[in-house]
């Protein structure tokens, strides 16, 4: 995974590989910087199904769109094991009717799992569309069921 972090917070988490990967970063590179080191502990007990044991590290979402933001709010909001619908994101960010602008929004979340994107499906339950691969999104799903089990 690629980790980006500004003064305000974790600007990006993005698999290696996914659509919409901004490639190299021209960026300093500081592997001890304390909010990647906050991102790699929180990563760390994702992984070990025991994410409630580490806070959530500060983001920094302001290089979306007003209506972005509101959608990837509206993602922060969905608990690890349950998921939801691009139509309940959509009328979660205040706009019902733009449920197809809503999964443009999901597609170009730049924090990948910690916003948690893959917990939304389509109506009736469908897995589709996630950015990191949908058996990556299949496996994610099952990672967080197992721990809610």
């Amino acid at each position: 995974m690629t980790a980006l972090a500004t003064d305000q917070g974790l600007a990006g988490l993005w698999f290696d590989g996914q659509k919409h990967h901004p490639g190299p970063l021209l960026v300093p590179e500081d592997a001890q910087h304390p909010l990647l080191q906050a991102t790699a502990s929180w990563l760390r007990a994702y992984w070990a199904r025991t994410p409630d044991n580490e806070p959530t590290p500060t983001l920094d979402l302001s290089s979306g769109t007003p209506f972005q933001r509101a959608v990837w709010a509206a993602l922060l909001k969905i608990p690890p094991g349950a998921t939801s619908t691009y139509a309940a994101i959509a009328a979660a960010a205040a706009s019902p009717a733009a449920v197809r602008a809503a999964g443009a929004a999901i597609g170009r979340n730049p924090i990948s799992l910690i916003v948690p994107c893959h917990r939304v499906l389509g109506s009736g339950g469908a897995l589709t569309g996630y950015a990191g691969g949908l058996e990556r999104k299949r496996a994610l799903l099952a990672h967080e069921a197992a721990a809610s089990a």
